[in-house]
């Protein structure tokens, strides 16, 4: 909890007498004082449950963001929880079943993470922004409700130059707080604006801060980051720790780091996160800052442009709508006519969408899949589209953001990170998601985020002027954490295909 210290003294001030230095005391005088709605005070990542003996109450809850990890099973007047799926599992002594269901999303579809389903049938996550409470002297089940959902109404009347100095302030202020620490505190930096913008803005606050950076290098590849880590590391005079990997280190580590996630996940870029966390361990670093959920808040990746195009549509700006597609498409990796295409993904109706993926080879049931089996299972052989709220017209972006920060997108990130960084004791912060931060970037003009231009992060851009090298501040493309996906499958394949016929 960032805001422990204020909390803490709120309390005192209220009476409370304090025995020890921990969150846990602080929080549960928080809940003992204020009940649930002790919440919006709570600033930064948790999940816990708590029981009021006088109500005869437990309940759970999670971070808005869903930074921590709660599982439950709630059945028959049993309730079991756990912060892993392994533990629950034991505490559910069955043998795992699985979740056919979250299985076929994820195979066809990469689709994970996204709801309160997991891949084991029965088990679900409490989402973020929600909290579960249920009467142990009552018969009755519980009832999950949500404390916190993101704000997607343009509710801010700031020019851009205002937003982008309100953004600055906010970040900085996110920063200081989230640099509270009595152990070695250090940065996940990939290269990219996001990561680089929490390692400058760490050294812009403190000017005599020793910062120890930790960075996956994907060696001899097109997609390494070094030359941006390089320029980030020598412009703040950090420390840098890097680490590399390879098709034969993966296959060592495979089983293990299966193990730590509990559940399918997308590509190998999670072993170049798995990694940098074991190197920040090794390097005696235990709290890290990182980048995390920036692309969610700030419409980076691509920079949502079928949303955007939707957004024109509505508002009947047909001109601004061809210009944007037309200035988007200059950009490294984009076309005029995948701009398009984004937007067909999302106005398609659904027998149309369904034949479109089809036609361009990704049909909702593969040849490889047994898809009679799963249908009389009763599994639904289609994806979860994008359903559109009429209250946001023109703000179609806004609205896909707030989607993003609490189901498909940012939660298997953060579950990837989570897994990850506990696996070696580390503390891995993420400084862009704050309640404050997300009001602020949700109620502006979402030009501001994606600008005419086609540049994503637009705003922020704008903010960390002065703060961030601008050679950084330019960068037109975006890796991240990549690794050379298309080799290490290559070499690793007799190995694949000794464990695949041995699965049988």
């Amino acid at each position: 909890m960032l805001f422990r210290s204020e909390l803490r003294r709120n309390l005192v001030d209220c009476g409370y007498v304090f025995h020890s230095d921990s969150d846990t005391e602080v929080l549960l005088n928080a809940w003992a004082e204020w009940g649930a709605a002790c919440l919006p005070r709570l600033e930064g990542m948790f999940s816990f449950v708590v029981y009021d003996s006088f109500q005869q109450c437990v309940t759970a809850v999670r971070d808005g963001f869903g930074i921590k990890p709660l599982f439950y099973e709630l059945n028959e007047g049993r309730f079991i929880f756990a912060s892993e799926q392994a533990a629950l599992l034991a505490l559910k002594c069955e043998k795992a079943r699985p979740n056919l269901q979250r299985s076929y999303d994820y195979l066809v579809h990469g689709d994970y993470d996204s709801n309160e389903q997991t891949f084991f049938a029965g088990i679900n996550h409490l989402l973020p922004g929600h909290m579960l409470t249920l009467y142990t002297d009552r018969s009755e089940v519980g009832s999950v409700t949500r404390w916190w959902e993101p704000s997607l109404i343009q509710s801010s009347r700031l020019t851009f130059s205002q937003a982008a100095e309100a953004l600055r302030e906010q970040f900085l202020t996110n920063l200081r707080l989230h640099l509270r620490s009595d152990v070695a505190i250090g940065a996940a930096l990939s290269g990219g604006i996001d990561s680089s913008a929490v390692v400058c803005g760490m050294r812009y606050i403190e000017p005599d801060l020793p910062i120890n950076t930790f960075s996956y290098i994907a060696e001899g590849s097109a997609v390494s980051e070094e030359y941006w880590v390089d320029k980030v590391n020598a412009y703040v005079g950090a420390k840098a720790h890097k680490i590399t990997a390879t098709g034969e280190q993966l296959m060592d580590d495979l089983d293990a780091m299966i193990r730590v996630q509990g559940e399918p996940f997308g590509s190998t870029s999670i072993y170049a996160q798995y990694r940098v966390f074991q190197l920040a361990k090794a390097s005696g670093v235990t709290v890290t800052l990182d980048g995390q959920g920036a692309d969610e808040l700030l419409a980076g990746y691509s920079g949502y442009p079928g949303h955007r195009l939707m957004s024109h549509l509505e508002d009947k700006k047909y001109l601004q709508m061809h210009q944007f597609a037309r200035n988007w498409s200059k950009w490294p990796g984009r076309s005029y006519s995948r701009a398009l295409m984004y937007l067909a993904k999302e106005l398609l109706p659904d027998n149309a969408f369904r034949t479109a993926r089809k036609f361009l080879g990704r049909d909702f049931a593969p040849d490889w899949l047994n898809a009679d089996m799963l249908a009389s299972s009763g599994i639904h052989l289609n994806e979860q589209r994008a359903v559109f709220s009429p209250d946001f017209k023109g703000r179609r972006v806004i609205e896909q953001l707030g989607k993003s920060l609490q189901s498909r997108g940012l939660q298997e990130l953060l579950r990837h990170g989570d897994r990850n960084s506990m696996k070696f004791s580390v503390e891995s912060r993420v400084p862009f998601l704050t309640v404050p931060m997300a009001n602020l970037l949700l109620s502006v003009d979402e030009s501001y985020l994606i600008s005419a231009t086609g540049e994503t992060k637009s705003v922020f851009r704008e903010a960390m002027l002065g703060i961030v090298t601008d050679e950084i501040l330019s960068r037109s493309d975006k890796i991240g954490c990549a690794t050379p996906v298309q080799s290490w499958p290559v070499g690793m394949a007799p190995v694949i295909r000794e464990w695949l016929e041995g699965s049988e």
